[in-house]
């Protein structure tokens, strides 16, 4: 079984329980990062193919923080979300 390969990058959000700090984040580069006041943190942004998804949520894994949602964002809700528009 080969792995997917998508025509073109595919825009996730991803939330899990936890900030952080400046070294932690930076292994999410590529990534919008959004520390919430409830203590989550949200990363979107567009992932190349389902090895680069696996290797994000493994990074997540191996920090030992909750992983909460993964959600495939619509080209739309994509655009929202960048744009920070309502």
């Amino acid at each position: 079984m080969s792995g997917q390969h998508w025509s073109k990058p595919q825009v996730y959000e991803i939330r899990f329980r936890g900030h952080l700090d400046v070294r932690r984040a930076q292994m999410f580069e590529g990534l919008e990062m959004a520390q919430e006041p409830d203590g989550e943190t949200v990363l979107t942004g567009p992932v190349i193919d389902q090895a680069a998804l696996h290797g994000i949520l493994n990074r997540i894994r191996d920090m030992g923080v909750p992983l909460l949602s993964v959600k495939q964002l619509a080209q739309n809700e994509a655009d929202t979300e960048r744009n920070g528009a309502p």
